[in-house]
């Protein structure tokens, strides 16, 4: 049996956005050197973090829920931290997730702290570091770059992670992460990035990366199905502690259980009649209009 192509999510969007009439591809980032730190100890002594591009609930935003559509009201736009003492209501309804075939029903396939949590307890870690943080999803790579990622760095310094696991969602997301990785591993937090959109991480450039072949919003494993997540988890773990030098990517055995073609739908653009185009033209103004409102008023 031939195993098939992942998604090749570059030229994909860069059709999808070109057919909607936005002119100019997107240029992507794309690292020169990647920056490579190993664990300073053995892993059953790391301190670990996650950093998600998750949002938390909002209950005054909008339908934020399960099979919600894209919901640019929920998007966040700085840096935040959460406690690990509890499992946070996060949400990513604000993101470019494959909506198709998958409903984000199930924060465990986003947001791995269970699983985390289940390594700590088998000692398989030292410990979970006592926040999670949250890294805004943004087009701007200078803002990434320049803001975000030192901010994220001063925060783990301040927690004393050793490393850090790193889980986007959407396309963007996946360079945000990357980017976000590479100012870590360069202040010697060691960095492994749980996602689905392999040509992108590839493109940009990392340390570690476990690619698991599913729908975008599930990177840290198959919904409702926590042996699936707990596996997931410890391949990202594996990796951290095994791998020499950069560019090194794991791809997860796991497959998804959907039915076989959910490859050929996200951001197809050929599957879209003139009307139908226009109409997401139309939605798509209508939420950078509501992502430029909130940043101008602060909220």
């Amino acid at each position: 049996m031939t195993t098939p192509d992942p998604i090749a999510y570059l030229q994909r969007t860069r059709r999808y956005y070109q057919a909607l009439g936005y002119g100019p591809p997107y240029e992507w980032a794309r690292h020169k050197a990647v920056a490579f730190s190993p664990l300073p100890r053995a892993l059953s002594g790391c301190r670990i973090a996650i950093v998600t591009t998750a949002a938390p609930f909002q209950p005054d935003k909008g339908d934020q829920g399960p099979g919600a559509p894209y919901n640019a009201k929920a998007k966040f736009y700085q840096v935040y931290a959460g406690s690990t003492d509890t499992i946070a209501d996060l949400r990513i309804s604000h993101l470019a997730i494959d909506r198709m075939h998958t409903s984000a029903g199930d924060l465990g396939s986003y947001f791995p702290l269970k699983a985390l949590k289940a390594a700590e307890a088998g000692n398989r870690i030292g410990a979970v570091a006592p926040s999670f943080f949250g890294l805004p999803t943004n087009r701007s790579q200078r803002t990434t770059r320049d803001v975000d990622a030192p901010d994220l760095v001063a925060r783990c310094l301040t927690d004393k992670v050793d490393a850090a696991i790193l889980v986007p969602n959407c396309p963007v997301c996946h360079q945000s992460v990357s980017l976000a990785a590479d100012a870590l591993e360069r202040a010697g937090i060691a960095t492994v990035i749980m996602g689905c959109a392999k040509d992108i991480v590839e493109h940009v450039g990392v340390p570690r990366f476990l690619f698991s072949d599913f729908p975008l919003g599930n990177s840290a494993g198959i919904p409702h199905d926590f042996p699936s997540q707990e596996m997931t988890l410890g391949l990202a773990l594996n990796l951290l502690e095994q791998a020499t030098g950069p560019r090194t990517t794991w791809q997860s055995p796991l497959v998804w259980p959907g039915p076989a073609d959910w490859r050929d739908d996200y951001s197809s653009i050929d599957a879209l009649s003139p009307a139908e185009i226009a109409e997401k033209r139309a939605a798509f103004d209508a939420g950078k209009a509501q992502a430029k409102a909130i940043r101008s008023d602060g909220t």
